[in-house]
């Protein structure tokens, strides 16, 4: 008897990549007392870099020449970004972080709207980012929101020069180069601040791990999931990361939000999701920042 197995969910498969990238740097986080934020986002880009070069095998040819400056700063941005993010919450909770860096995409599209819906959705965000600051009396780390505010902007940038980027080089070929250019980048920063723990077979293993489910997988499943889920969509269905970023903080680190925290939290989702429902024309999705 022929049995016909259904497609997955493209829903599903973006719920998967969701959590995925969090738990990525949930696991991410879990190792900064042994390798400290550089040494594991060193790993993270470069373990990517190495499997990235090994199923897309790309070449140095003209078209790499011809656009060398543009896969640099496409590069630095890219690496700017995580670095900056991975400081971040080795001070501050992760889904606060994630919620302060999703005000960089947020914001990018606020400017580029035409349409006065999308100022209530920067107020909603500029809410949860108030609520977020000593000033009404949280209790964070102030670098730490700087830090994340900061990776917050380099998204933004990010988003600009993947769009470039992915006319110039097909599939994931820019984002390749990028990360190549973001492991040279890091090599040495890495490599002093962490010393001798980057021969731990344990520790590389776990390094490997964090660029799979903070990179590879995500990607994957985006991009299957993109063949079938309206980009509007796609756009909502992002703005669920910095919840997603609450649990997996709970789950993994043990990370307790106050009630003002997971209120701006939520304020921020609901600004990314209102903002990604009612843009027009919807955005080209750009390749995920794998945080």
């Amino acid at each position: 008897m022929n049995r016909s197995l259904k497609s997955p969910s493209p829903i599903g498969l973006l719920l998967l990549s969701i959590l995925s990238v969090q738990f990525g740097s949930a696991l991410a986080k879990s190792l900064f007392d042994d390798l400290g934020p550089w040494g594991v986002v060193f790993l993270r880009v470069g373990f990517a870099a190495l499997i990235l070069f090994a199923v897309g095998r790309p070449r140095f040819d003209t078209t790499v020449r011809q656009n060398f400056s543009a896969i640099l700063t496409y590069g630095i941005v890219l690496t700017l970004m995580n670095s900056l993010f991975y400081a971040s919450i080795d001070r501050i909770p992760l889904g606060i972080a994630i919620s302060l860096e999703f005000t960089g995409p947020l914001g990018l599209a606020v400017l580029k709207s035409q349409q006065w819906l999308d100022g209530l959705w920067a107020v909603l965000a500029l809410i949860g980012i108030v609520l977020l600051t000593p000033i009404t009396g949280a209790d964070l780390d102030p670098l730490g929101m700087v830090f994340a505010l900061s990776a917050g902007f380099c998204w933004a940038l990010y988003i600009v020069l993947a769009v470039k980027v992915g006319r110039i080089f097909p599939g994931i070929e820019g984002l390749t180069w990028g990360l190549l250019v973001g492991t040279v980048m890091l090599l040495p920063i890495g490599v002093i601040t962490t010393g001798s723990a980057l021969l731990n077979p344990r520790l590389l293993g776990l390094g490997a791990g964090v660029a799979l489910l903070s990179s590879m997988l995500p990607y994957s499943l985006e991009m299957m999931a993109l063949r079938s889920l309206p980009i509007k969509v796609f756009g909502v269905m992002l703005s669920l990361e910095p919840i997603a970023g609450v649990v997996a903080g709970f789950l993994i680190l043990g990370e307790r939000l106050s009630a003002r925290s997971l209120i701006a939290c939520l304020l921020v989702s609901i600004a990314a999701g209102g903002a990604a429902q009612f843009q027009s024309p919807p955005p080209t999705p750009p390749l995920p920042p794998a945080q």
